[in-house]
């Protein structure tokens, strides 16, 4: 008789420490989604890739705010637990936590090898966050905040007094659409293809040409035709109706690009971007990300309301039953046209008359938004990561 209420006490014991153990794990489930939610909702910018197992909180972030929040709410609620959390970046790395692109177009991938989707660019001289190393691939994070990999051969690591190094350095800022790096001022031996928004080191010039050095160390000759001394750039940089228009026709015809963000190929906000960028000023990479800044202007085809540097958002609209679903972006040049990346960088227009009218972007257009002048943690002036 005591076996058998041994045996039920057990049974009873166990059942109550499930239900127990049951209740805990879905308050930290609920815990980290909420953490996930409210401060890494966005995986394109953020890694927050966490779970509770065994009563431990594994995985790893490179956002120690929200490992901050989550532990905080985790000890609000009483939970026990390890925190097995690894922050990027990866302690592997060692002070190697920093690079600059050295091609001048780096392509930035959605995993670690080559054949993987396209997921943005990089230029020349651009700096990155270094969050984690896969065999000779790279996790790094754009001054956009894109998160992608990048083959090592298209960056040089640095530590923090490097890059400090650098930033402090006088620079050149290609101006050209494309334009080349050549061993001597004779211009006949390449060391590197160059696009628009490449930065070099400026070492010195003369009449014809601007010696340079790359990230890597290369150096050679550029032709004062198709760059300017930093300053002299940053100083000239404006978001006006004349240069967002001027940058944006010297686009016409660049081929569309999944992922493109540079003058060889963009997708439609990747032409955005660029064009912003070469006018001084970066916003976020995607059209679903651009679509949440600035003030909206329109979203009725009053096209009167609309200004030169406006951005037109398309998409299909929300339902009861679904999210809306941004889809593509093009920016607005006045005479009711605006120009986009569609199969190539192109100009359409919104007026049923005009020979470039554009029936398909006009029936699934959403709303423009208006973000110069915009006060926002997403968008920042050049400077701000060159210097």
């Amino acid at each position: 008789m005591r076996s058998y209420y041994y045996l039920w006490f057990s049974i009873i014991a166990f059942f109550l420490y499930s239900c127990g153990q049951d209740k805990k794990e879905k308050l930290a489930i609920t815990l980290i989604e909420e953490t996930k939610e409210k401060l890494a909702a966005d995986k394109r910018v953020a890694i927050f890739d966490i779970q509770f197992i065994n009563d431990s909180l594994l995985g790893e972030t490179n956002l120690p705010e929200a490992h901050e929040a989550l532990i905080r709410s985790f000890k609000a609620n009483d939970i026990e637990f390890s925190d097995g959390i690894d922050l990027l970046p990866e302690e592997k790395l060692g002070a190697q936590t920093m690079a600059l692109v050295t091609n001048s177009v780096a392509n930035l991938r959605s995993e670690a090898k080559h054949s993987a989707e396209l997921s943005t660019q990089a230029l020349l001289g651009t700096p990155l966050n270094v969050l984690k190393k896969m065999g000779s691939w790279y996790l790094v994070q754009t001054p956009d905040r894109y998160i992608s990999w990048v083959d090592a051969s298209a960056i040089q690591l640095l530590d923090q007094d490097k890059m400090n190094e650098w930033t402090g350095k006088p620079k050149l800022m290609v101006t050209e659409m494309t334009s080349y790096v050549y061993e001597d001022i004779n211009f006949a031996t390449l060391v590197s293809d160059l696009t628009a928004g490449n930065v070099l080191e400026l070492l010195n010039e003369s009449d014809g040409d601007y010696h340079v050095r790359l990230p890597d160390g290369r150096s050679g000759f550029v032709s004062k035709t198709d760059a300017l001394p930093y300053e002299i750039w940053k100083n000239t940089r404006n978001t006006n109706e004349e240069n967002l228009v001027k940058t944006a026709k010297n686009m016409m015809g660049v081929p569309y690009l999944w992922g493109g963000t540079s003058t060889k190929g963009v997708d439609c906000s990747g032409f955005t971007k660029t064009i912003f960028f070469l006018n001084g000023m970066i916003i976020p990479r995607d059209a679903s990300q651009q679509i949440r800044e600035g003030e909206e202007v329109d979203r009725d085809k009053n096209w009167d309301k609309l200004e030169i540097g406006d951005l037109l958002f398309f998409g299909v609209p929300a339902t009861d039953s679904t999210s809306e679903r941004v889809v593509h972006v093009g920016m607005w040049i006045g005479n009711r046209s605006f120009i986009h990346s569609r199969g190539r960088v192109r100009i359409s227009s919104l007026d049923p008359k005009d020979e470039n009218y554009d029936e398909y972007e006009y029936n699934r257009y959403l709303r423009s938004k208006r973000i110069i002048d915009s006060s926002s943690e997403n968008i920042l002036a050049v400077e701000k990561i060159l210097q």
